[in-house]
C-alpha cells in the first residue's frame, strides 16, 4: 500500500511540475535553423525540456556543446530545434482572402517591412514559419495577413526588432555577435567600429553590398567565446565607442585667391542613354551660379561634369580616372547606393563631398546635405502650440499617415482635440462650431484627398464669413497645413489666405521675390525655358560651396547663415553626427491679406 502511495505521490508530483513548465515563445534563426531559446529554470533537467519540446535528448546536447560538457546549468540560454507540426496546408483562394504578398527588395529588412505595412513583426514570423528574418532574400514572397495592416506602432516594432536582437545575442555557443545597424552606419564605420575589414564583414553577411546595407539590418561580427561562454567580438567595451573614434574627422583647407578650384559634379545625366531632365536642370543652374562667383569675385574654377548612369562600379571608374585626380570639391552622386565609394575617396583626400538633394544616411565629416534634417522640422512652428492656443485635429476617412505621425510626435504632450468632418453641400454650422468657440484656434487637416482638403478649407473659409458678417467677433485662427498639398493640382489656394495657412517646406521659390525673378530671367535666357527646383538648388551649390572653398570650408561652413536666393541654409553637425547638415527648414506663411511671408 506504501509502494502504491509513493508512485502514486511521484507520478502527482512530476505532473504538476510538467505543467509548472512552459514552453518558451522565444523563437529565432541561427545559420538557417530555427530554435526555441530557453532559459533553464530550477529543477529541469534534459529529460523534462526534451518532453516539453518533443525532441530527443541528444538533438538539445548536439546543438549545445557547452551543455554537453558541463550539463544544465539555472538561468543558462539553450537552443533547442524547432519541430514543427504538420499544418493544415492554405488553398490558394484562402491565402488571397487572407494574405496580402509583399515582394523583398534589395536590402530590405523584415523591420522595414513591418513599418511599410504597421504589422507586428512576430505576426510576419508566424505567418512565415520559413522565414529567416536577418536573411531576407531578394524578390523572396513574404505573406501579410490583411487584418494585422496598420495595427502596428513604430514604437511597437521599434520593441519587436530590438527584442529579436537581443535574443540573438542572448546564445553564448555561438561566436557571432548580432550588429543592430542604426542610422547613419556605414559598412565603413561598423567594420572600423569592430576592427575588422569592409570584405570580411561582407563574407560573414552573405557578401553584402555596401550601397545595400539598411538602417535596422542584423550584421553578423565574428568572436570567440571567453570562459564564460560569452562572445567577445574584436572591439571591446563597443557601446563606449565614442562615435569620433569610428568616423575619421577630416580638416578642410581653403584656396587662395589666386588658385583655381577643381570641382567634380556626380551626376546621372542619363541612365542607360535615357536623359534625365532633372539633373541636367541641376547643372544649368549650377553653371550660372559658377558665372555669378566668376564675375562677382574674379575666382577661376574649372568644373567637370561626369555621368554616373546611376551605378556604382561607374562611380569606381571615375573616382579612379585620371580627370579626377586633384579634385578638390565634388558635388554629388545624389543618390545614396553610389556614395560610398565618394566618402572613402573624399576621407583619404580631404575633399569635402555635397549632396544637393537628398536626405543620407551615411555619416562622414566630409559629407555636406543640402536637403534640411528630419529632426528640425518642425522647430519653426512650434510657437503656433503656445499655452493659449486650441489645437484641433480634423479629420476624413482618409487619413495621411505619415502627416498625423510627425504631428502627434510634434504636439507631444500638449493638448488637443479632434473633429471627423463630413461634407455637406449647405450646412458648415459643424465646422463653424469649432471657429465660434473664442479661442485662439490652431486646426491640423490631416486628410490626404485632394478633395476633402479643398472641402474642409472651403468650409473654414464660409464658415468664418458667415460668422463674421453677422456681427460675431471670431478670434484669429491658423491653419497648420501639409507641404503635399503642394502636389495637388485642383485646389483653390486663395483659401490658403483666407485660413491663414503656415506650411514648413524644404525649399520655397515662389516668383515674388526680386531675387527669383533675376534668376528666372537669366535661365531663360541662356538655356531657353523656366527653372525647376533642380535649377535653383544647383545655383545655391554653386554659390555656397564654390564661394565657401575660398573661405569658409575651413570652419566646415558652421556659424553661418546662406540664403544664393530665397532659402536659407545654415549647416551644422547633430549631437551624435559628423555629416554637415541644412538644419534650417523654410516656414511659409500665407497671410489673410494675401501677402507671402517667409521665416
Amino acid at each position: 500500500m506504501r509502494k502504491f502511495s509513493l508512485t502514486v505521490l511521484l507520478t502527482i508530483v512530476w505532473v504538476l511540475f510538467s505543467f509548472a513548465q512552459e514552453k518558451s515563445q522565444t523563437i529565432v534563426y541561427i545559420n538557417g535553423t530555427k530554435y526555441y531559446i530557453h532559459s533553464v529554470e530550477k529543477g529541469e533537467t534534459l529529460y523534462s525540456l526534451g518532453k516539453l519540446y518533443g525532441v530527443d535528448q541528444q538533438m538539445i546536447l548536439k546543438h549545445n556543446p557547452a551543455v554537453a560538457a558541463s550539463g544544465l546549468k539555472l538561468k543558462e540560454t539553450v537552443k533547442i530545434p524547432v519541430v514543427e507540426s504538420r499544418k493544415e496546408k492554405l488553398s490558394r483562394k484562402k491565402i488571397r482572402k487572407t494574405f496580402t504578398t509583399h515582394i523583398v527588395k534589395a536590402g530590405e529588412t523584415l523591420y522595414a517591412i513591418s513599418r511599410h505595412y504597421e504589422i507586428p513583426i512576430p505576426t510576419l514570423m508566424k505567418d512565415n514559419p520559413d522565414l529567416d528574418p536577418i536573411r531576407l532574400k531578394l524578390d523572396q514572397q513574404i505573406l501579410v495577413r490583411k487584418k494585422k495592416i496598420g495595427t502596428e506602432s513604430e514604437a511597437d516594432s521599434d520593441a519587436d526588432w530590438k527584442r529579436y536582437h537581443e535574443q540573438l545575442n542572448d546564445v553564448k555557443d555561438d561566436s557571432v555577435y548580432y550588429h543592430l545597424v542604426k542610422k547613419g552606419e556605414t559598412f565603413y564605420s561598423i567594420s572600423h567600429q569592430y576592427g575588422i575589414s569592409e570584405q570580411e564583414l561582407s563574407a560573414m553577411n552573405d557578401n553584402l553590398l555596401p550601397e545595400n546595407l539598411k538602417a535596422g539590418a542584423m550584421l553578423r561580427i565574428a568572436g570567440e567565446k571567453n570562459g564564460e561562454g560569452e562572445v567577445v567580438v574584436p572591439a571591446k567595451d563597443r557601446d563606449s565607442l565614442r562615435h569620433q573614434e569610428t568616423v575619421p574627422q577630416v580638416d578642410f583647407r581653403a584656396l587662395g585667391a589666386e588658385e583655381t578650384l577643381k570641382v567634380a559634379l556626380l551626376l546621372p545625366i542619363s541612365v542607360e542613354g535615357k536623359t534625365n531632365s532633372n539633373y541636367l536642370e541641376l547643372y544649368q543652374g549650377f553653371l550660372l551660379g559658377l558665372d555669378s562667383v566668376k564675375v562677382n569675385h574674379g575666382y577661376s574654377v574649372d568644373v567637370t561634369l561626369y555621368n554616373t548612369d546611376r551605378d556604382p562600379k561607374q562611380i569606381e571608374e571615375i573616382l579612379s580616372s585620371k580627370s579626377f585626380e586633384d579634385t578638390q570639391l565634388i558635388i554629388g552622386p545624389v543618390y545614396e547606393s553610389g556614395l560610398y565609394p565618394v566618402i572613402r575617396y573624399a576621407e583619404e583626400h580631404a575633399v569635402p563631398v555635397v549632396s544637393p538633394l537628398a536626405h543620407m544616411q551615411t555619416d562622414s565629416d566630409v559629407l555636406f546635405q543640402m536637403a534640411p534634417v528630419e529632426d528640425a522640422k518642425y522647430d519653426k512652428v512650434r510657437d503656433m502650440l503656445d499655452r493659449d492656443k486650441s489645437v484641433t485635429l480634423i479629420y476624413t476617412d482618409k487619413t495621411d499617415k505619415e502627416f498625423e505621425r510627425e504631428m502627434l510626435n510634434l504636439l507631444g504632450e500638449y493638448p488637443y482635440k479632434t473633429f471627423r468632418y463630413k461634407y455637406s453641400r449647405d450646412d458648415d454650422s459643424s465646422i463653424g462650431s469649432l471657429i465660434h468657440n473664442q479661442s485662439d484656434n490652431v486646426f491640423i487637416v490631416m486628410s490626404s484627398d485632394e478633395v476633402e482638403v479643398d472641402r474642409i478649407m472651403a468650409s473654414l473659409t464660409s464658415a468664418y464669413a458667415n460668422l463674421t458678417a453677422r456681427g460675431f467677433q471670431i478670434p484669429p485662427y491658423k491653419v497648420l497645413g501639409n507641404a503635399r498639398w503642394n502636389r495637388f493640382n485642383n485646389m483653390d489656394r486663395t483659401t490658403w489666405f483666407k485660413n491663414n495657412t503656415t506650411f514648413v517646406s524644404t525649399y520655397h521659390a515662389k516668383r515674388d521675390n526680386e531675387a527669383i525673378i533675376n534668376f528666372d530671367k537669366a535661365y531663360m535666357k541662356s538655356f531657353g525655358t523656366l527653372p525647376t527646383l533642380y535649377s535653383y538648388r544647383g545655383f545655391d551649390a554653386a554659390m555656397i560651396f564654390v564661394l565657401g572653398m575660398y573661405n569658409d570650408i575651413e570652419y566646415d561652413m558652421a556659424g553661418k547663415r546662406y540664403t544664393p536666393l530665397r532659402s536659407t541654409y545654415i549647416f551644422k553637425q547633430g549631437e551624435h553626427s559628423s555629416k554637415h547638415a541644412n538644419y534650417n527648414w523654410t516656414r511659409v506663411n500665407y497671410n489673410h491679406d494675401f501677402t507671402v511671408t517667409i521665416q
